[in-house]
C-alpha cells in the first residue's frame, strides 16, 4: 500500500460487505432515523448526498402542505430496511 495505515484498502476504508461492495462512511441507521425524524426537511438524503432526493423531499411536503410527508416517511424506512442502500458515491450504507 503506497499510503495510509497498513492492511488497509484505499479504496474501501471501511471495508466491503458480503458481496464485496465497498461500505460507505455513513450509517444507515442515521439515516434511517434522520429520514424518519426530520424527513420533512430531507435529513437522512442530505447525510447521505443525495441533495436532488432532499430537495424533491421538501417540494413535495411544503407544496402539498404536509400530505407529501408520507414519502420520506416510507424512504426512512426503506433505508432502514433495505441492504442496498448507498450513499452519493454509490458505496452501500454500513450497518
Amino acid at each position: 500500500m503506497p499510503y495510509g495505515q497498513p492492511g488497509i484498502d484505499p479504496n474501501a476504508p471501511y471495508g466491503y460487505d458480503r458481496y464485496g461492495r465497498p461500505y460507505s462512511d455513513k450509517s444507515k441507521i442515521v439515516a434511517g432515523v434522520l429520514q424518519i425524524v426530520l424527513g420533512v426537511f430531507g435529513a437522512g438524503r442530505w447525510y447521505t448526498g443525495h441533495t436532488g432526493l432532499a430537495i424533491g423531499q421538501i417540494a413535495a411536503t411544503w407544496l402539498t402542505c404536509g400530505l407529501g410527508g408520507i414519502w420520506p416517511l416510507i424512504d426512512g424506512i426503506m433505508i432502514l430496511v433495505n441492504d442496498n442502500t448507498t450513499d452519493a458515491k454509490g458505496r452501500v450504507l454500513h450497518p
